[in-house]
């Protein structure tokens, strides 16, 4: 990730001022994220008020998923979360994950260029709403980050961290033993009392507590209690404790002290630790907000090692990932930017079997050669373990190059890895392909981690079957919208042409709107564009159909009224269920005319050389595929020197909620601004100011004419911007 460089002063001073910042604001927790150098993922550089275990599952974020951290630095604005009401609504994968009750706030971090997002966090017990005072300090703080980040890079330029680290609030808060009066108090207090850091480990234990929870005191004194004390270690208790950490409110639950002993655990959170009360169950204190009664682990559940709350927190949150990827690359990088992290790999290998071989379809943490050498190996291979843990559908581990040496001794020279996990992708039986983790050192693989990384094998089986299946529609979809629009238009003399196909972005990238330019004689020629209702198969399949039914119709030489008139006749002798708009003209390049015809479609735009720019009045006839015996009005206008014709369809225009006549007046006064020097540079002029570079709810094509003078300068047309 983008760092700080060296440690030292810079990272003292970031480190300072983002203290600073959590604690001018009272958030109890924060966290700064930073832009990796490709920008596609934020990594986190720094947490306070939390152990950095708890923000494992976000400790990348891809700039493109649904998350506040992620939306703050994309729009560029602040994101305000006031309950876990809203964080349900608006961010229901990040709700998941945070379960608990607070209010956020993320802003971007940005000076001279994007560097990341501030996070910070309060209990819910703060006003719902931020004043403009807050925000302010917020932003200023924001620039001041930036700043420190900007000055630092200039010095020792930019840097990769392995992990983030945790920044205390403030400076001084140690721990130090009770003054004399303080500890007699505590002890005559009934039951026990403890301290805990906000690291989860015990700073003090009363006799009281060390007597109800069975261990003397000092052998309790600096672990984590549901670590040194078996009978804890259940993720529900140890959820009690992220609970109290991260909504700063009291919560209290009963645990059961084998074999019999029942008791009441009550945790007080501040921003230095949590205080906690235990008492025998039954003796009554004040109630607290939360409450959980677990049941007594017992038999073989008391025999095995429960999965960590953070592992199953990660493993959530991973799985809701999985859920929003699309195609296969989307699922390496997934794997590669979040899943590796979480298991601390450095190599993943993502394959899938085809004919009987074994084809990478991802890879991170290996040389080129290395994974030339590794790609299309048999099934059957003795090289990797791969096949035969695909075969089996078992996964296999590995934890040093010893152990996989004596089943497969080429494979550890050959990647210079040192420990494997290998994941076989199975669904309903089926196999699809293997995921494998490898470690640049030797790695053991605990039994509660072997759990989680089978159980994602599962999900990242589920995603990569899916991801290939969308592949495999795109393309189909893709090169059958290639193959139905022209290659190249025809060059014409005295004729300037470029032309420009945008899919849209929802559905499978294809859609029925397409554009052609005819050439009919050595001074004529004709121009049409259309639409078909939807953007699907069906609708490139019948705007397949109308192109070729125009083409040929113009070309036995049939007047524009009569193109479209035939046209439509074939359309209702179909009877596609389709409808579809056209504009058809025909241009005499000799008798210096323009003829047009309209079926429905939106008007083209005139722009003389003068600079005057209109839309120009074709009265439409009704769409193809509607009425057999329709009848298409004729609008005939001159052909001046340097006069430009603009043709497009409607996803070009439309805006929900705004008049189409207004959307239409805008294109115009885009067209009447750009330049036409170059008529490829004009339709990206116009474009990149019609909110067609991101989302786009329909296809949209556009096709545009220059009288040039008799210079016959060919512009190559563009199927796909």
């Amino acid at each position: 990730m983008t760092g700080m460089g060296e440690p030292g002063r810079d990272s003292d001073a970031l480190d300072a001022a983002f203290a600073e910042t959590v604690r001018r604001t009272g958030a109890s927790i924060g966290a700064l994220y930073l832009l990796a150098p490709d920008e596609r993922l934020l990594s986190l550089e720094a947490v306070c008020g939390v152990p950095v275990e708890f923000a494992a599952p976000w400790a990348r974020v891809a700039l493109a998923s649904p998350a506040p951290v992620a939306d703050a630095v994309r729009e560029d604005r602040m994101v305000w979360v006031g309950s876990q009401e809203e964080m349900v609504r608006s961010y229901p994968r990040t709700a998941v994950v945070l379960p608990y009750p607070l209010a956020l706030a993320a802003a971007p971090v940005s000076g001279v260029r994007r560097w990341g997002t501030l996070l910070l966090m309060w209990p819910a017990t703060r006003p719902p709403h931020m004043t403009p005072r807050e925000r302010g300090n917020i932003t200023s703080s924001c620039r001041r980050l930036a700043r420190l980040l900007e000055e630092a890079a200039e010095r020792t330029g930019p840097a990769r961290r392995e992990r983030p680290r945790a920044v205390p609030v403030g400076a001084g808060r140690g721990y130090a033993p009770p003054a004399l009066a303080v500890a007699d108090f505590v002890e005559r207090l009934p039951g026990g009392s403890c301290a805990l850091d906000l690291e989860g480990r015990l700073t003090y234990v009363s006799t009281g507590a060390g007597d109800l929870l069975g261990r003397e005191a000092d052998q309790l004194l600096g672990t984590v209690p549901w670590q040194s004390l078996r009978w804890l270690d259940d993720p529900v208790y140890e959820d009690r404790y992220r609970a109290a950490v991260i909504s700063r409110e009291p919560v209290s639950f009963t645990a059961c002290r084998p074999p019999d002993l029942w008791l009441d655990i009550h945790l007080f959170p501040d921003d230095s630790g949590i205080s906690v009360r235990i008492v025998p169950s039954g003796t009554h204190l004040p109630p607290t907000p939360t409450s959980t009664r677990a049941a007594p682990a017992s038999g073989s559940e008391a025999d095995s090692v429960p999965a960590r709350a953070g592992q199953l927190y990660q493993l959530t949150h991973l799985a809701a990932a999985l859920t929003e990827v699309v195609g296969v690359q989307d699922v390496v990088d997934l794997v590669a930017d979040q899943i590796m992290p979480a298991f601390g790999a450095q190599g993943l290998v993502l394959s899938t079997a085809d004919a009987g071989r074994l084809r990478i379809t991802g890879h991170r943490g290996y040389a080129s050669d290395t994974i030339a050498r590794l790609d299309g190996l048999p099934l059957d291979t003795a090289f990797t373990p791969a096949g035969q843990a695909l075969a089996s559908g078992i996964p296999a581990f590995y934890a040093d190059a010893e152990e996989m040496r004596r089943t497969h001794p080429e494979a550890p020279p050959a990647s210079g890895k040192q420990a494997w996990a290998f994941l076989p992708l199975i669904i309903s039986g089926r196999p699809v392909g293997i995921c494998v983790l490898s470690y640049d050192s030797p790695h053991t693989f605990p039994a509660d981690e072997r759990a989680v990384m089978t159980s994602l094998a599962g999900l990242i089986a589920q995603a990569f079957d899916r991801a290939r299946l969308y592949d495999t529609k795109h393309e189909l979809a893709h090169g059958l919208q290639q193959a139905l629009l022209p290659r190249r238009l025809p060059t014409i003399d005295g004729l300037r042409v470029a032309a420009r196909y945008l899919p849209a972005t929802r559905g499978m990238d294809i859609g029925g709107d397409f554009y052609d330019l005819i050439r009919l004689g050595d001074t004529t020629a004709a121009a049409v564009i259309g639409d078909v209702q939807g953007h699907n198969v069906a609708a490139a399949a019948l705007m397949g159909q109308v192109r070729t039914g125009v083409h040929a119709h113009a070309t036995l030489g049939a007047s524009p009224d009569q193109v479209l008139h035939r046209t439509n006749r074939l359309l209702t002798d179909l009877a596609p269920d389709l409808f579809t708009s056209c504009l058809y003209a025909h241009l005499d390049l000799a008798r210096r005319r323009v003829t047009l015809a309209s079926a429905g479609h939106p008007p083209p735009i005139l722009r003389l050389p003068g600079g005057e720019t209109r839309p120009l009045d074709v009265p439409p006839g009704p769409l193809l595929g509607i009425d057999p015996d329709a009848v298409f009005p004729v609008t005939e206008i001159p052909l001046a020197e340097g006069m430009l014709l603009a043709f497009y369809t409607d996803g070009l225009v439309e805006t929900p909620g705004v008049d189409l006549d207004d959307s239409i007046n805008r294109l115009v006064r885009h067209l009447a601004e750009a330049g036409d020097r170059d008529l490829h540079r004009l339709i990206d002029a116009v474009l990149s100011r019609t909110d067609t570079i991101g989302q786009r709810l329909d296809d949209i094509a556009l096709l545009v004419l220059q009288e040039s003078k008799g210079t016959g300068r060919d512009d190559r047309a563009d199927r796909a911007g």
